[in-house]
């Protein structure tokens, strides 16, 4: 790929993510999440291997379908209401639909089955990406209807986000695969609080997106992609070696690291708004 296509690929997902965050109508919001899954693509695909090209078929998949739900909820709830604007979403069948496409856009369960798959299908710079850039036009659209959406849907998508990101990093050994699992575990503590404090839900994405960008960056400066590969860097490099830990244990909300702020804010929401069970589940 020449330097010319790969900036107006970079371009083209940078004004994909700004169109959908920027937007009032789902249309604009619709075509500006298109932009985005249509631009990634050449980058997943970029190493000529079957797993990258696995990887870029399931992604394009996913994304297509999550896109075709999210067109579906807004087109009924036009019909609905004669409103194409995003704040208006009152039909709670469209609401559903499209909390679920989102979830499905975003990587968070139930429908997260592709993101650990593509990423290890991919580049660790792409699997940055995917990670951190590409959540932010989906939070942020969830955000916008959070009052809208039923606070058991996002509940239950967010409980069961927290076990399965848990559970399914434990016996990995391929680090992007643990860095996928972290990220469904954080998507989880980001929709469960979502449907009580909106303003905390985006605090803990970008607390999340702050940790995880110096761990992929300094994991490929390092050229470490699986367990035993970080457990020998040891001797080369102490200090990034050193950081990667830290930082993997802030991520995972250890106190007293930054990671452990927004968690311990949303167990105390959960508390305050009396779902003690839910907070003890989360725990």
């Amino acid at each position: 790929i020449t330097p010319a296509s790969m900036t107006i690929v970079f371009l083209s997902i940078t004004i994909g993510t700004i169109m959908t965050m920027s937007s009032s109508n789902w249309l604009m919001a619709w075509i500006g999440l298109e932009l985005n899954m249509l631009a990634i693509l050449p980058i997943i695909s970029k190493p000529k291997t079957t797993r990258a090209s696995e990887a870029t078929t399931k992604y394009f998949l996913t994304q297509a379908i999550a896109s075709a739900m999210m067109l579906l909820s807004s087109t009924i709830n036009v019909w609905q209401t004669g409103n194409w604007n995003i704040l208006e979403l009152k039909n709670k069948f469209s609401t559903t639909i499209m909390a679920l496409s989102l979830m499905m856009k975003m990587g968070a369960a139930p429908i997260h089955f592709w993101l650990p798959e593509v990423l290890q299908g991919t580049t660790l710079q792409t699997a940055l990406l995917i990670t951190t850039w590409q959540k932010i036009a989906p939070v942020t659209l969830m955000y916008m209807i959070s009052n809208n959406i039923q606070p058991a849907i996002l509940m239950s998508a967010g409980i069961l986000s927290m076990i399965i990101g848990g559970l399914g990093g434990i016996n990995q050994t391929q680090l992007r695969k643990m860095m996928a699992y972290s990220s469904i575990n954080n998507l989880g503590w980001t929709i469960t609080i979502m449907a009580f404090s909106p303003n905390m839900a985006l605090m803990n994405i970008c607390t999340y997106i702050i940790m995880t960008t110096p761990i992929f960056l300094m994991m490929t400066n390092m050229s470490t992609k699986t367990l035993q590969n970080l457990s020998t860097t040891w001797t080369t490099s102490m200090t990034m070696t050193l950081s990667i830990a830290l930082l993997m244990l802030s991520t995972s909300g250890l106190p007293p690291f930054t990671g452990f702020m927004p968690k311990m804010l949303i167990l105390n929401e959960l508390i305050s708004q009396k779902l003690t069970t839910l907070a003890t589940l989360a725990i």
